[in-house]
Order: C-alpha cells, then structure tokens, then sequence
C-alpha cells in the first residue's frame, strides 16, 4: 500500500525555525573547530536483537569492524 502523497492545500506552511542544510553545516564546522570532535561512547549491545547480532557477525566475518 503506497502512502498518500499531501497536497499544499491539506497543510499549513511550517511555522516553527528554518535552517538551511549549508548554514547549519557552517555553524557545525565552525563549533567542531573550537571544541574538537566529541568523543561518543559506542553503545553497550546488551540488548540487540538476533538478526543485528547475525549481521555484525557477518560483519565481522568478512573483515569489518563495526
């Protein structure tokens, strides 16, 4: 089943704040540049599901390393 494509007369304009792909890429450049890249702790993967764990396997079998 396809979902239905809305029409401009179904839907008000957003009203909410507009940031342009290239201004926001900008601002992150400029804030990576002043305080380094985050170091993000990888997730845990206590609770992956059976078909995750098969693909990272998999992963891991041919040679990558997620």
């Amino acid at each position: 089943m396809a979902s239905p494509t809305s029409t401009t007369e179904e839907h008000q304009p957003w009203a909410g704040r507009v940031i342009r792909h290239d201004d926001f890429a900008k601002t992150l450049q400029a804030r990576r540049e002043t305080l380094g890249e985050p170091n993000m702790p990888r997730n845990a993967g206590s609770r992956r599901t059976l078909s995750k764990v098969a693909l990272l396997t998999a992963i891991k079998d041919v040679g990558g390393d997620w």
